[in-house]
């Protein structure tokens, strides 16, 4: 059977023996450290826990900010300081694991997109094309436009108001009988 002792500062050890002095903070059993934390605040009940929990080989104990009961108390700290007794702790792995490769964290993307490979290699502007063909003199049908760019509809119609708006350019829209919309750049 181990003993253990508790200094002033909740530092617990392990003995195989007791000590030849009579240390008043020895314990063994679940009982003897009841007693010996019968004049204990509660406040070092919890200090002394706080001490060990989330430490090796205390991974699984969680810190507590306050226990329900002394009694509570005293039940669990036994129990967790239990596991440093020869006895019932677990052997040390004979081996150290060894360390795995370090992982890298995955690169930054760009913070602008930029133009597609395609449209760098071969030099084409779809802006300057539609721009080109919207100054003719009668103007391009947004059918046109959609066919050159491979383009939706919705995504012309928003070019073309951005090229009125911010664009500078005067763009003019209108209608033909069949209902074709035709854009053109006034002069």
């Amino acid at each position: 059977m181990s003993i253990f002792t508790i200094d002033q500062d909740n530092n617990i050890t392990v003995n195989a023996k007791l000590a030849e002095d009579g240390d008043e903070s020895a314990f063994a059993s679940a009982k003897e450290l009841a007693r010996l934390a019968a004049d204990w605040p509660l406040a070092r009940l919890v200090e002394t826990w706080n001490s060990f929990a989330g430490i090796a080989p205390f991974q699984d104990l969680k810190p507590v900010k306050k226990f329900t009961s002394r009694k509570a108390a005293v039940a669990r700290i036994f129990q967790a300081v239990e596991r440093l007794s020869p006895e019932t702790a677990e052997p040390a792995a004979a081996v150290a694991p060894t360390k795995g490769k370090a992982k890298k964290a995955p690169a930054k993307g760009k913070r602008r997109d930029t133009a597609r490979p395609a449209a760098k290699e071969t030099g084409t502007n779809k802006k300057a094309e539609v721009v080109a063909l919207m100054k003719r003199p009668k103007g391009v049908t947004l059918q046109e436009i959609m066919d050159m760019t491979r383009w939706q509809q919705h995504t012309v119609r928003g070019f073309v108001s951005i090229l009125g708006s911010k664009g500078g350019l005067k763009v003019e829209s209108s209608k033909d009988a069949q209902g074709g919309r035709t854009y053109r750049i006034a002069k």
